[in-house]
């Protein structure tokens, strides 16, 4: 679409604006709130978006963003950037909901005020910053170096809380109340390290939810700390550790830069496909299987009001394709690349003992602590029910793993792969985490026809 300045703008997908969020709680509640029945005013023109969402008081929150820049603006109270609200609105905008405005003179004047001063603002660092032929490099680097020394004031700041924190006795952290947890995580979202965040809500969630929870919380604190440590101190890690933090802490790389650089061109079988819905927003893995060249992938993707995320990749398809991994001391998340051929029926993947698996999980965590779960395949194993949980195990007895099951359809998901495997070995991939093995897909003897399992 043209804008009166004569920009022009594409409209981004769902995955584009969901990949702005903050954390993980502000691209759900945006998911929550992207339904035209929320919002009035709506309106677009040039690389403006904007809209009135009704909020709990009287006077509705105005929400504006400039996807050139990007730049977010609202009304609402929020310290974080964007807040839901502004990713609500631009969530309609990609689904199409989100029409333009009359040419020439259809924006508010609201919106008009803060494009002058966003306009005014970046004129006034251009000319500050600009002067060499550079210059654009030289203030994007600035910018980083500003964000840089926001995310170590914030981790320095984190390293103090838990010391405080461990000082006290974590056996009584649940007589904080959860408002000391969120007040930390909204400290490590003004400080622009969203993972940081997402961690300590996460430890916020164990505070005396039952059983060993003293335990459980001081493994993660432990896990936090060495992740805020590290945070402090990338410069002397080996440089794809130090993209593991620089990932893990908050810190992301757009998709076509990545896909600008190296990719891998390889025949990937798709292993499995995976949605998690929570209220308004499904999550999707997909994880791919590189024939030539062994390498496991995962594509991750989002879907907000309704809508599917993509791609859809059909399990057990062969892609002749190229993808763009992430950089990371263990390289899983990819972006899908430029295809070269019609996707054709794959195989059954070549797949390794239970000890083989266990013993890749531990070299994968050794590289990456912060990981919760590596994706193995199994050959030549059968399920076992038990009373205390079942297990998969080798076919010649000689080793098991317990199977993680949870979410709704587990139980008829392990039924289903005892049917497929009536007794005999199977091929099953999963993911392999610390607490055991969470199969997704199986397949009966040669049979490469995959079979789904909801676990």
């Amino acid at each position: 679409m043209d804008g009166m300045d004569g920009q022009r703008t594409e409209r981004w997908t769902a995955d584009q604006v969901l990949a702005l969020a903050p954390d993980t709680s502000s691209r759900e509640a945006g998911a929550g709130l992207a339904a035209a029945a929320h919002w009035s005013g709506t309106g677009s023109s040039g690389t403006a978006v904007w809209g009135s969402c009704a909020g709990s008081g009287g006077t509705p929150y105005q929400a504006v963003a400039d996807t050139a820049g990007p730049a977010f603006g609202c009304s609402c109270p929020s310290r974080k950037v964007p807040c839901k609200h502004a990713l609500a609105l631009l969530l309609l905008w990609a689904g199409g909901e989100v029409g333009p405005a009359a040419h020439g003179g259809g924006r508010p004047d609201w919106v008009t005020e803060w494009l002058d001063a966003r306009r005014a603002r970046e004129e006034g660092t251009e000319r500050g910053e600009r002067g060499t032929s550079g210059g654009d490099r030289e203030a994007a680097r600035r910018r980083a170096e500003r964000r840089a020394g926001r995310v170590a004031a914030g981790a320095t700041e984190l390293e103090r809380r838990l010391a405080d924190l461990l000082r006290g006795g974590l056996a009584g952290a649940d007589r904080e109340g959860y408002g000391w947890w969120e007040e930390t995580a909204a400290r490590m979202v003004d400080a622009q390290a969203p993972g940081l965040a997402s961690r300590v809500r996460e430890l916020g969630a164990l505070a005396g939810s039952g059983g060993d929870w003293p335990s459980r919380l001081l493994e993660e604190t432990a896990l936090l700390h060495l992740l805020a440590r590290g945070c402090l101190r990338q410069e002397a890690l080996p440089g794809p550790l130090a993209a593991t933090v620089r990932s893990r802490v908050g810190f992301t790389v757009d998709s076509a830069e990545l896909l600008a650089g190296p990719t891998v061109r390889d025949r990937w079988l798709v292993l499995a496909r995976h949605d998690t819905a929570e209220d308004r927003l499904t999550t999707r893995r997909t994880w791919l299987y590189g024939e030539a060249g062994g390498r496991t992938a995962l594509l991750l993707s989002f879907g907000a009001a309704g809508r599917a995320p993509e791609p859809a990749l059909q399990v057990g398809l062969g892609l002749d394709a190229e993808l763009a991994f992430h950089p990371a001391a263990r390289p899983l998340r990819a972006v899908l690349g430029p295809g070269h051929s019609a996707p054709l029926p794959g195989r059954v993947p070549p797949g390794v003992p239970v000890a083989a698996a266990l013993d890749r999980y531990a070299r994968a965590v050794a590289g990456d602590p912060w990981l919760d779960a590596w994706p193995v395949v199994l050959a030549s194993v059968v399920p076992i029910p038990g009373g205390a949980g079942w297990q998969v195990a080798d076919a010649d007895g000689s080793d098991a793993v317990p199977v993680v099951a949870g979410g709704a359809g587990a139980g008829a998901g392990l039924w289903r792969l005892a049917a497929v495997s009536g007794g005999h070995p199977v091929t099953v991939f999963g993911e392999l985490g610390h607490q055991g093995f969470r199969p997704f897909t199986a397949w009966a003897g040669t049979d490469t026809e995959p079979v789904p399992l909801t676990v």
